[in-house]
């Protein structure tokens, strides 16, 4: 049975096609999110088929997934929160805010809660150095956090809904625009 799901061959078909033939290896990155979002994380299998499929190397794959920290080889919680560890966060507290984070759903970064809802994992810079500390969850970024701004977040989250992130999202490139 081939554990490749036929939703993400037929989109990275898609993907792959927006890369001249001979370029066709510069579709990895995309097609890895992509493999990620629809089965959940990089197991072997979908190692070894992006290989395959983009006609580069397993360790070729293996060295894109192990520098970007947004991809993941193992599953992760559903809500999987990022907690940036960069000099300026950590002036401002992010060390003992992710303490809280950690107290507060019984997990620590790296693991994955019982329920299967939240995972944990410091990373090392979220690209809002002047808005810390900062988490990210799915592509919502949360600025300046405190533990009240932090329960608020993980009280939505429990209820099934995704919180609206702070504004401006340097993460996604709207810095200076307005905010609606």
């Amino acid at each position: 049975m081939n554990p490749i799901p036929e939703t993400l061959e037929k989109k990275a078909q898609e993907i792959i096609l927006r890369y001249p033939p001979e370029h066709r290896s510069a579709a990895l990155v995309p097609v890895l999110l992509e493999a990620q979002k629809i089965v959940g994380y990089l197991s072997p299998e979908v190692e070894t088929w992006a290989a395959e499929t983009l006609g580069v190397t397993p360790v070729h794959v293996r060295e894109v997934i192990s520098f970007y920290g947004m991809m993941h080889r193992k599953p992760v919680g559903k809500y999987h929160i990022m907690f940036c560890h960069n000099l300026s966060c950590s002036i401002q507290g992010a060390e003992s805010l992710q303490d809280y984070l950690e107290k507060k759903l019984g997990i620590k970064a790296g693991e994955v809660s019982d329920d299967g809802q939240f995972s944990i994992a410091a990373v090392e810079c979220l690209g809002a150095c002047g808005w810390g500390p900062v988490m990210l969850i799915g592509e919502e970024q949360f600025f300046q956090l405190t533990p009240e701004k932090i329960d608020n977040v993980i009280d939505e989250l429990r209820q099934g809904r995704m919180p609206k992130g702070d504004t401006p999202t340097p993460l996604i490139g709207n810095v200076g625009l307005p905010t609606t």
